[in-house]
């Protein structure tokens, strides 16, 4: 007979061995949210799951248990394939609220002779979790910030991800949140919704409670549909600085790369629209004609000029001298290289920053 196990339980068992977190909802619960590093077998489809509703509502709950049975039983061979499939030989399974779904699944599984287990509460207890988790953060989580700032395209993104590979405790909220954070952000991605981003910035966050400091983005309150929360822009805010300073060529080529604007026209056109007005009309006019040309080097470079610019500019002003530092490169890997080195020299061999 197969287990069931308490959040706590679960996060204890994830510690001690490889499991595989398998969501047994529809896919388009699955999309809205789903607890980290878990895999999609569905026991019912979209379809599935919206007929099975209607028969509870029109016709009875023994109704909707029969049509559900019955849809199982067709696809049963299949579902058991899937979970054979999985490399772990322990299985967790979730569904909503630790219902029917996952009871159901749970037992078949077992019957077949694998390891399983059913999380209580489901995604929703792991919600639960997560909230509680994100106010004791509020008061637990004390490491220093690194602040990573820079005129839009200076490659911070590139810089936290190099470092993060590196084994450096970098929180990469616009990774979280799906979104690279300005009016052109979502293009060429599906932005997250809170739930999402508190499941994996709780996640991270954990991990790094205890470091003597974290590396960030200066990041607004809001990225995409995210708010950040109160205790991280405190953190931020209180945090040391550093910008850095890269060629406007080099920018543009970095905005290039990341965005491709050629594969998304009217996303970017229709971006674009949302700020027109705050820009002087010829030189919005000039911006519009480069985007609709496909003359984007030209497009961009007037972005980063007439708009992006002057608005970092008055931010980076409001930071007190004597907590930034100023890195003048090249290259978007010099600006990797001399952080480390700050790192190495200014915060973790200082004793304060400990």
């Amino acid at each position: 007979m197969f287990e069931d196990i308490s959040v706590d339980e679960f996060r204890k068992l994830q510690k001690e061995k490889q499991i595989a977190i398998v969501d047994v909802r529809s896919p388009s619960e699955f999309a809205e949210s789903n607890i980290p590093g878990s895999v999609n077998i569905p026991i019912f489809t979209n379809e599935e799951r919206a007929e099975i509703g209607t028969v509870y509502k029109q016709v009875s709950p023994d109704a909707a248990k029969e049509k559900g049975l019955e849809i199982v039983s067709a696809k049963l061979p299949n579902f058991i394939r899937e979970f054979g499939k999985l490399p772990e030989d322990e299985k967790v399974v979730y569904c909503w609220r630790g219902g029917m779904r996952s009871k159901t699944s749970a037992t078949l599984i077992d019957l077949m002779g694998m390891n399983a287990k059913r999380l209580i509460g489901g995604i929703r207890g792991y919600r639960t979790w997560v909230v509680e988790q994100l106010d004791e953060l509020a008061t637990e989580f004390k490491p220093k910030a690194l602040v990573i700032n820079g005129y839009t395209g200076s490659g911070k993104t590139k810089i936290l991800t190099e470092l993060q590979e590196k084994g450096y405790p970098v929180i990469d909220l616009e990774g979280m949140a799906n979104h690279r954070g300005s009016v052109f952000g979502m293009i060429g991605k599906k932005p997250h919704n809170q739930k999402v981003f508190d499941l994996m910035f709780v996640e991270r966050a954990l991990q790094l409670k205890d470091s003597p400091y974290v590396l960030l983005e200066a990041e607004s309150k809001r990225v995409g549909r995210v708010t950040l929360p109160d205790f991280l822009l405190n953190i931020k805010e209180q945090g040391y600085y550093i910008f850095v300073d890269l060629p406007i060529e080099e920018r543009v080529l970095n905005i290039l790369e990341d965005y491709r604007p050629w594969e998304y026209p009217s996303e970017c056109m229709s971006a674009f629209q949302r700020i027109k007005k705050r820009i002087h009309t010829p030189v919005a006019t000039q911006i519009e004609q480069g985007l609709e040309s496909g003359d984007y080097n030209t497009a961009v470079k007037l972005l980063l000029e007439y708009y992006y610019d002057p608005r970092y500019h008055y931010t980076a002003e409001q930071i007190a001298e004597d907590r930034s530092t100023v890195l003048h490169v090249k290259k978007v890997e010099e600006a990797t290289k001399l952080i480390e080195k700050f790192i190495a020299e200014k915060i973790v061999r200082t004793p304060t920053n400990s």
